[in-house]
């Protein structure tokens, strides 16, 4: 795709004594798209991500990044906060190691801090954040770079439904302000065509494109828009996509 942040191209991923995870799998990302990934545990959702991310290579294919050095931000499923820094100081990490001056980065964790809702709460260490909380300030991490390219690897799914369903608002939200392209990896269909403006549904392992669904609805969302004939459609048709790729493996182990 001309003008794509990252692309992926024929890439497959083998691994020693399991053999290939991922691919060939093909994925081009657009300035500001966001695409989800959906299909069965082991497929290699997450193995697409690290070679997105730089954290992988592959064994075959291209990998094209255009975002510089501190330009890709990612987000696992696990918060990932150091215990022993408050939340402004966890948020403020990534600038202060590019080397941007601890006054001045402090000054845009606090700020990034407040952007989600955590401006009272910058003092916190970790283990005094809830689940969404501690969430939230791996969200504002992420985005205190201005990032280019966003990466979530199942960010909510250790979290509440409510929970889940107040940081994807929040999150669509936040991307009006900067507009990354992000990747959000996930094993629940309704949160993919919720979040996402491309929904992507993978094969069993090794993983590759099975299916593809575009979301028109604006983002933010509409308040109506879970119950709209439109969500129930592409939540359907995606849900579809995956019972198809899920098929030829009926019944093993995954």
């Amino acid at each position: 795709m001309s003008g794509s942040v990252a692309s992926l191209s024929a890439v497959e991923v083998a691994y020693p004594g399991r053999g290939v995870a991922l691919g060939p799998f093909d994925l081009a990302l657009a300035p500001g798209e966001i695409v989800a990934l959906v299909g069965p545990s082991g497929c290699g959702k997450s193995t697409a991500l690290r070679l997105l991310a730089g954290l992988e290579q592959p064994t075959s294919g291209t990998v094209t990044r255009t975002p510089g050095r501190g330009e890709t931000s990612v987000v696992f499923q696990s918060p990932t906060l150091a215990p022993w820094l408050t939340a402004e100081a966890n948020v403020a990490l990534p600038l202060e190691l590019a080397g941007v001056a601890r006054n001045a980065a402090r000054a845009r964790a606090r700020e990034a801090l407040g952007r989600v809702g955590l401006g009272q709460a910058t003092a916190a260490r970790p283990a005094q954040l809830s689940g969404g909380m501690a969430m939230r300030a791996a969200l504002a991490r992420a985005l205190v770079t201005a990032p280019r390219l966003l990466l979530l690897d199942e960010p909510f799914a250790a979290l509440d439904e409510i929970t889940r369903r107040t940081l994807a608002d929040d999150l669509l939200a936040l991307w009006v302000q900067t507009q990354p392209a992000i990747v959000f990896v996930t094993h629940n269909v309704e949160e993919a065509v919720y979040m996402a403006s491309r929904v992507i549904v993978m094969s069993a392992g090794p993983g590759r494109s099975a299916g593809e669904t575009a979301i028109t609805a604006p983002v933010p969302r509409p308040a109506a828009f879970r119950t709209s004939g439109a969500f129930r459609d592409a939540a359907e048709t995606v849900s579809a996509q995956l019972a198809a790729a899920m098929a030829p493996r009926a019944g093993a182990a995954t």
